[in-house]
């Protein structure tokens, strides 16, 4: 764990505690009204939420100005998300400074998207960095206020950076590779990408082998059949288990309005409860719910880890 604690989370993080973590996705739009309305839906239930960088490459409002914004109005601390797929090493360095001058304290550090895969696939991929060497650039930056180049940085911001993890990695020997290069350049705390079954869970751990850097286990709570079969179809790496899509079809069957959300949060709440009670027994130090627009679902499922 690190020797400086900056933010909330690294905070409950540090001290042994579960951590929930949320998600928080901007639009394309010139405000970030409805994020700010989630997280005053999500205070209370999770300790800090992610907001996202272009998920799959849709260009959205910057991560980092709605962050600022969603923190400032609403005091939900939040994880910004960095991804390297647009930006060369100039910009990822003043967007981390930036992070720092307007106060955020966590950054997840993101290889991203190739940009072919959004709405704007004529733009021109970067990738001048990796993920890890983002990480590294980071930690440079916080532990030694030097950037790559080791140009001295005046006042260096102080902020947790994280590592994204892909259990369902069609190669996992290669993911953990990965992996263990973000913990060797000193990444702070991982977040694995969505996961739904108890055995990729358990065999990702066990080629990880024992780490001392906390890892949050994600998990997708979908609001409604449509959003779990786009997810199945269009996420890599992340397979929905067939039943669960079953079972969130015949919602749609119930006419009622109410009557249907209700039957969504029984389905979703009967699936993973087992896979909460499952967590317990594994090496994660939290969970991270990406149940973006369903809020209500997050205080039931939190319950069952109590």
């Amino acid at each position: 764990m690190p020797e400086e604690i900056y933010s909330q989370m690294m905070k409950e993080l540090s001290e042994g505690k579960y951590v929930f973590t949320g998600e928080l996705e901007p639009k394309k739009a010139g405000n970030v009204n409805e994020p700010i309305a989630a997280a005053r839906d999500l205070i209370g239930l999770v300790t800090a939420c992610n907001v996202t960088d272009n998920p799959q490459s849709f260009a959205y409002v910057n991560s980092m100005a709605a962050s600022y914004k969603i923190q400032a109005e609403t005091g939900m601390e939040c994880v910004y998300q960095l991804r390297c797929s647009d930006r060369n090493r100039m910009a990822l360095l003043s967007d981390v400074l930036g992070a720092g001058t307007l106060g955020l304290k966590n950054i997840l550090a993101l290889a991203g998207d190739h940009v072919a895969l959004g709405d704007t696939p004529d733009a021109m991929s970067v990738f001048d960095l990796d993920s890890t060497t983002l990480i590294y650039m980071i930690r440079k930056i916080v532990d030694e206020g030097k950037d790559l180049a080791g140009n001295e940085i005046e006042d260096p911001p102080k902020l947790h950076v994280g590592g994204a993890a892909a259990p369902g990695a069609a190669y996992l020997k290669a993911e953990v590779a990965k992996v263990k290069r973000k913990i060797n350049v000193g990444v702070e705390f991982l977040q694995t990408q969505v996961v739904y079954y108890t055995d990729i869970l358990d065999k990702f751990f066990d080629e990880l082998g024992k780490v001392d850097v906390p890892i949050l286990v994600g998990i997708f709570p979908a609001k409604s059949y449509g959003a779990a079969k786009f997810f199945d179809e269009y996420v890599a790496g992340v397979d929905v288990p067939p039943e669960y899509l079953a079972n969130l079809k015949k919602t749609k069957e119930v006419k009622d309005k109410e009557e249907r959300k209700a039957e969504v949060d029984r389905v979703n709440i009967e699936f993973f409860t087992d896979f909460l009670e499952y967590l317990k027994g594994t090496p994660s130090a939290g969970c991270h719910m990406m149940a973006v627009g369903y809020p209500r679902i997050i205080g039931p499922l939190k319950k069952v880890m109590e």
